[in-house]
């Protein structure tokens, strides 16, 4: 019977770390958060954020831009908030409406307020084991490994998806850890004979029953980094939760795993570009 991994409890310890770690400031870290259209999960995000920082202590200043925004008032808008002394963070809610170009809007973002660490030179800087800010998912999951004391020196480790924003810099992380990576992907051939190779197993597919209870070996340590909707609604994640539970030694849950922690960890950033700003 696996340990469940507590994302929420977890999460809520790194709030109350940057919470403390704030107190010596001369003000409180500031995050800007850009809200574009009427996207109902965005918005979801969006508040919780806020809730976050208030939690915190931090400061919000939200956005919110209507659906039919141009893309050069959004980067004027991204400009001037990278030069207000009181924005510590600036952060731009994904997905943008497709006549945005995301891309152009996240590398003009300045990085040193980038705190979603999605800027070309955070990427390098992460990339060379030399990072400001820690991709806020992946550093989720890191976070959740140390806390439970589970080793990675040494560990063969499977990441599922070679997206930017979790599965590469999630490889990354693990390598830097002294993990032995393996990143999988669409082409891969015979996933299931790697996967049962793996003592850590991240899933970050976003495709509902990916990982069912073959594909894991006894013990293996899972960390499901999706957020699906099954055919009644339901949040889940990649794994088949239920049958892969007794076999693992370690699992995370859907919700409350690493979406908790994900959001923490973008607290912990915030607090690294304020005192970095108020040096």
């Amino acid at each position: 019977m696996a340990t469940r991994i507590d994302g929420k409890a977890l999460a809520a310890q790194v709030k109350a770390r940057a919470a403390e770690g704030a107190q010596g400031l001369r003000r409180k870290p500031g995050l800007a958060v850009i809200l574009v259209g009427d996207d109902p999960a965005s918005r979801v995000y969006v508040t919780g954020k806020e809730k976050d920082c208030a939690e915190c202590g931090f400061l919000s200043f939200e956005y919110k831009l209507p659906a039919d925004t141009t893309q050069e008032t959004l980067m004027e808008l991204v400009e001037r908030l990278n030069g207000e002394e009181a924005v510590d963070g600036i952060l731009c809610q994904l997905p943008l409406p497709k006549h945005l170009n995301e891309e152009q809007i996240l590398n003009a973002i300045s990085p040193e307020k980038d705190v979603d660490c999605f800027h070309p030179v955070n990427v390098g800087r992460l990339s060379i084991g030399a990072p400001v800010f820690l991709p806020c998912t992946p550093a989720g999951v890191m976070e959740m490994l140390r806390a439970y004391e589970i080793p990675v020196a040494g560990k063969r480790c499977v990441v599922l998806g070679r997206s930017n924003i979790v599965g590469k810099p999630m490889a990354m992380l693990l390598t830097q850890a002294d993990g032995t990576v393996t990143v999988c992907h669409s082409r891969t051939p015979d996933l299931a004979a790697i996967t049962r190779a793996a003592d850590i197993l991240v899933s970050a597919v976003g495709r509902t029953g990916l990982v069912t209870a073959d594909m894991v070996k006894e013990g293996a340590v899972v960390i499901d980094v999706a957020m699906n909707r099954n055919a009644e609604g339901k949040l889940c994640g990649d794994v088949d939760y239920n049958a892969v539970e007794p076999k693992a030694s370690y699992i995370t849950p859907v919700p409350g795993g690493v979406g908790p922690m994900t959001r923490a960890m973008l607290m912990a950033n915030l607090l690294t570009a304020a005192k970095r700003h108020q040096k």
